[in-house]
């Protein structure tokens, strides 16, 4: 297969086998539940969503550079996916924390995500992710318009640092950083490459 001009079956091929793959993490969450495989199963339902968020996250962000660097034009059509499997796995890791920590209070996870700044910087990226899973349709696209839409889905870059730093907060406790400084350094990569691309334009359009 060229990967440069791949046919619209093969690009077909390619989303159904990454539509597949991403749901591994979720199938394999599912089994070790059921099989009662987990020594701590909140914890581990916590962080490997919490994990898969973050690493869906950087995929996406990941798209854009892709396409530019290798001229593979057909990848932005896997990013609206990628872009929901993030939003999955951060619902899949709030409802945890709804249900298993608050019993479905919402007035006491409220209170939770106030006193506790960890939670308060990720709930707001939660939130944050919803509009944008809202408006994944080519409908909501149509609708917005092009531009109101690419403003509206730009939140990401907001969004996966929050992210991060909800990630580091988590972390302080138990004086573990090396994860969020992984993925810290991924999204500064991704972020800084097109800070970089957005001065050159400006620069050639002067």
């Amino acid at each position: 297969m060229n990967l440069a001009t791949p046919s619209a079956r093969q690009v077909t091929a390619i989303k159904v086998a990454v539509f597949a793959l991403s749901l591994l993490p979720f199938f394999k969450l599912v089994w070790l539940v059921a099989n009662d495989r987990l020594v701590e199963p909140l914890q581990y339902i916590t962080r490997a969503t919490g994990d898969w968020t973050l690493y869906f996250l950087c995929i996406t962000l990941a798209v854009t550079p892709l396409r530019r660097l290798s001229k593979w034009n057909w990848v932005l059509k896997l990013r609206r996916m990628l872009g929901l499997y993030a939003f999955f796995y951060a619902l899949l890791h709030f409802t945890t924390f709804l249900w298993f920590d608050h019993f479905f209070d919402v007035a006491e996870m409220l209170k939770d995500v106030v006193k506790r700044p960890f939670i308060t910087v990720g709930f707001i990226a939660f939130v944050l992710l919803i509009p944008l899973a809202l408006t994944s349709t080519h409908g909501m696209v149509r609708r917005l318009g092009g531009k109101r839409w690419q403003l509206l889905h730009k939140a990401i870059y907001v969004i996966a640092p929050l992210g991060i730093l909800h990630f580091w907060w988590m972390k302080a406790a138990k004086h573990d950083f090396s994860q969020p400084i992984v993925f810290g350094l991924i999204v500064l990569a991704l972020l800084g490459v097109r800070v970089v691309w957005a001065r050159n334009k400006a620069a050639a359009a002067r």
